[in-house]
């Protein structure tokens, strides 16, 4: 007969007990506290914030030290491992109180670029209109993955206690994958394929990853990265040349509406617990101000999105016109953002609040 490891024959010892009739079952009495939970349903559903409450609701301001996996409001034997990899246990580092509630909508609201988008509304477009939207597509696709990249970074350090906050990066990193999918899409779909990269964004885009904790990147990313991203797919009506286009940004644009809510509410419970933080967001916020700015001058980013804001090259100084709106815009948005989240850069601002098409408008 097989010699089987010491493990094994544990295994096989309970197992013989449990056929003589010797089961344990302390396991149903384990939990007292955490029984009799009741639950509401709401008129859509079964939804995270309908059973998040009460003793389940309770969400500690330090996340159990016992580095485990298991799921918060569970008892935890003495003796489970720790994995000793969740480093950031600190409710202010990543709590938003709106987390529950946005991975709530996400699940319901996930769309996907095979059937959502109407393809077959595709036209063939003029060579300059093309190639304006294949350079914005090529940008897009380049910029949108960090919004993946960045929680997925983080993701695996928070402790789980903070569940409602892994669920809800989790969305957006699937969210962040649509859009580079549906992005790369666009740019290949129509005969005409990817153009040129952005030494600029890369810039912004390591500001984003390199930032040295979770609560930093998070302010630079879901305010300031995703915010002007957001505005920007706002105005879309200036940028789809055809019904392709609109429904992309349209769709893209409540997700990211999403991220930014995150962003807000999560800057705003962090300063209002750790007061002393606020120049530490002012100096990331500076950093990304600086990267934007230098990508706003490249030419293979503000030159396409001219050319489909005017309606072909023709009309490229119109279009400039047209961006220089959305820019200003996309300050002021990112301005009262950040006014909501308590931090105001209205006098610490590092960038113009208007570029000067602005004045030609005028």
């Amino acid at each position: 007969m097989a010699k089987y490891t010491p493990t094994v024959e544990v295994g096989l010892d309970r197992m013989r007990d449990m056929a003589r009739g010797n089961f344990d079952l302390s396991w149903m009495d384990s939990n007292p506290e955490g029984w009799g939970h009741k639950v509401q349903r709401s008129q859509a559903g079964l939804k995270l914030t309908d059973v998040d409450h009460g003793f389940y609701g309770q969400v500690p301001a330090q996340g159990s030290s016992h580095g485990t996996m298991a799921p918060r409001g569970c008892y935890v034997p003495e003796g489970t491992i720790s994995l000793d990899q969740y480093t950031i246990n600190e409710m202010t580092e990543i709590w938003a109180d709106n987390a529950a509630s946005l991975y709530d909508e996400a699940v319901v609201r996930q769309w996907n670029s095979v059937t959502d988008v109407p393809w077959e509304k595709l036209k063939t477009l003029p060579d300059d209109m093309e190639k304006a939207v294949c350079q914005m597509c090529t940008g897009l696709a380049e910029v949108e993955f960090v919004a993946g990249d960045m929680p997925a970074k983080w993701l695996c350090r928070i402790n789980h206690d903070f569940h409602e906050v892994k669920l809800f990066l989790a969305t957006q990193i699937m969210d962040e994958a649509r859009h580079l999918d549906v992005f790369r899409k666009r740019a290949l779909a129509n005969g005409g394929g990817l153009l040129m990269a952005s030494p600029g964004q890369e810039e912004l885009l390591a500001a984003i990853l390199n930032a040295p904790d979770y609560a930093t990147a998070s302010a630079l990313m879901h305010i300031f990265g995703e915010g002007f991203v957001l505005t920007l797919f706002r105005q879309g009506e200036y940028l789809a040349p055809t019904e392709v286009e609109k429904t992309i940004f349209g769709l893209c644009m409540q997700d990211e509406a999403r991220h930014v809510a995150y962003g807000v509410k999560h800057l705003k419970f962090l300063l209002e617990r750790q007061p002393e933080r606020e120049e530490e967001i002012h100096a990331i916020l500076e950093k990304g101000e600086q990267a934007i700015f230098s990508l706003t001058l490249e030419p293979q980013t503000s030159e396409p999105r001219a050319i489909l804001a005017g309606g072909g090259l023709a009309n490229i100084e119109l279009g400039m016109m047209r961006m220089a709106f959305i820019y200003q815009k996309q300050v002021h948005e990112y301005l009262q953002r950040l006014k909501v989240a308590g931090i105001d850069r209205t006098n610490r601002l590092s960038i113009p609040t208007e570029i000067p098409y602005a004045e030609i408008a005028a």
